[in-house]
């Protein structure tokens, strides 16, 4: 069969994808090349739009390296008789990792002390941070990924609280609060793990971080639509939202105000990226595609 991948992709795990046919990476003209193809492998870049799709009129699989598929039509793909695949399970920790990293840099002010230092500014003493032993962590969305940042936090002495559009991932090691409004009074960090929905975009707004605690800090590794950033950007520069993590943003590559500000970490969208999660997507997809 003839797979297209659109979008970038490790060379160990591309190589394991040529064992089930002719592997086209990163066309220059992709419409052209889906003419004839079976299956296309996006990342979070390629957007499978209606108009995508009905370039490829032998297309069996559209197959999502990662989690997420609010990239995909999936509802196209189903009248077109397309399957849609993605590897949920491979960038689980990876994604939980980069979380708590994130975590332990917003609490001792890491990303302000690095901008301060490059900037020649010596200021220790505005520095002072917070322990995350005893701190409660809200984790909204607690699915396979929420539930292993959860494990790791708790390992680090963090209680632990979710709240939950679903799907809900129960494993007995974390209490759910039904009530958002409750749920945000109680967190002293917050972190988005839950998939893109009408009831999740924008979940974290105005209204929402005015429920918050002052001084809470907020991470995102799941999806940039979640976070509603002018009021992210008024919450983190007047010291309501002490510091922030972001590594997702409503529009690719972010270019916006919110850079502006000395209490937010900011990554590139690369929260799976590591080569072992890259490995194993690869060996996920060979395994649905096989």
């Amino acid at each position: 069969m003839k797979l297209i991948i659109s979008d970038n992709f490790e060379a160990e795990a591309l190589e394991k994808l040529k064992s089930l046919g002719t592997v086209v990476y990163k066309p220059a003209n992709l419409k052209n090349e889906l003419i004839d193809a079976d299956v296309l492998v996006v990342r979070s870049a390629t957007k499978v739009t209606k108009e995508l799709v009905d370039c490829a009129p032998k297309l069996k699989i559209v197959a999502r390296a990662g989690v997420g598929l609010d990239n995909v039509d999936s509802e196209y793909c189903k009248k077109r008789g397309i399957k849609v695949v993605n590897t949920p399970g491979a960038s689980t920790n990876a994604v939980a990792e980069i979380t708590i990293g994130a975590i332990l840099s917003c609490a001792r002010n890491l990303q302000k002390a690095n901008y301060q230092m490059k900037k020649g500014i010596w200021d220790k003493k505005n520095l002072t941070g917070t322990e995350i032993e005893g701190k409660m962590l809200g984790i909204i969305g607690y699915g396979r990924i929420g539930g292993a940042v959860g494990a790791k936090a708790r390992a680090l002495g963090m209680k632990t609280i979710a709240y939950n559009p679903p799907p809900r991932h129960d494993d007995g090691m974390v209490i759910f609060v039904e009530s958002l409004e409750e749920f945000l009074q109680q967190c002293d960090f917050i972190t988005l793990h839950c998939v893109l929905t009408e009831a999740t975009k924008k979940i974290i707004n105005k209204n929402s971080i005015s429920k918050m605690k002052d001084g809470v800090i907020l991470v995102n590794f799941a999806r940039g639509e979640l976070v509603d950033e002018d009021s992210l950007y008024e919450a983190c520069k007047s010291g309501k939202i002490r510091a922030a993590a972001l590594d997702v943003y409503e529009s690719e590559p972010y270019k916006g105000k919110l850079l502006e500000l000395e209490n937010i970490l900011f990554t590139p969208h690369i929260g799976a990226a590591t080569k072992e999660a890259q490995l194993k997507i690869g060996d996920e997809l060979v395994k649905l595609l096989g």
